[in-house]
């Protein structure tokens, strides 16, 4: 089949051929819902994480190889950080797929948050190529993957599905990683809440049809 060259951050070569593979089904009887974000590159509602920092952890010797024009130096730290998140994202997204016959996601939009100051923060975060993974992984495998429209996940309790006064809401509540329902008097670590009503929307889309396009 068709093939290309590729180069990768530190120079190397490599030869790209598309070859045909059985991929087995996914035996996985569960379902899942995933907050993307920036702590955290994908918080699962069950309570599985994904963690982000890559870039922000090997920036200090960036800048030490940028400032000394270390060209080679500063390749190899970019291509370990590219390859490291790339094999994590891997591991999450197949472990995902494999255990879950529907997964969810929030619709977050990168592209809108890269404009901002938490650009470096986004784009370390990864969550088109994840996005990209479990979309190809749940095809391959037979099973639901489906993106859902995220607003106000992070307000709404998942237990009693209200918008109460104690959940985190604008700039003040970026800080607060745990709340408590006044409605219901449930207790909510913010991402994880935020997963579960997704997955609730996800499976809301389901039973209520799809519609084409």
């Amino acid at each position: 089949r068709a093939g290309a060259f590729s180069q990768d951050a530190r120079g190397r070569w490599y030869l790209n051929v598309c070859v045909k593979v059985d991929v087995p089904k996914s035996a996985g009887t569960g379902s899942v819902g995933i907050d993307l974000g920036l702590k955290t590159a994908a918080t699962c509602s069950d309570g599985e994480a994904l963690a982000s920092g890559l870039y922000r952890k090997h920036e200090g010797a960036l800048g030490i190889a940028q400032r000394a024009r270390k060209k080679g130096r500063v390749r190899a730290i970019h291509a370990k950080i590219a390859n490291t998140r790339k094999d994590a994202m891997h591991k999450f997204s197949t472990g995902l797929v494999e255990r879950n016959a529907a997964i969810f996601v929030g619709n977050v939009q990168a592209g809108a948050m890269v404009k901002t100051r938490m650009a470096k923060s986004t784009l370390d975060a990864g969550w088109s190529m994840l996005k990209t993974m479990l979309e190809y992984k749940s095809h391959q495998a037979g099973i639901v993957f489906e993106e859902v429209n995220e607003a106000y996940t992070t307000q709404t309790c998942s237990s009693c599905g209200v918008i109460p006064a104690s959940s985190p809401k604008g700039r003040t509540g970026l800080g607060m990683r745990r709340w408590t329902c006044c409605e219901c008097g449930a207790e909510h670590h913010r991402d994880v809440n935020a997963a579960k009503n997704i997955a609730a929307r996800g499976h809301a889309r389901l039973a209520g049809g799809i519609p084409v396009l």
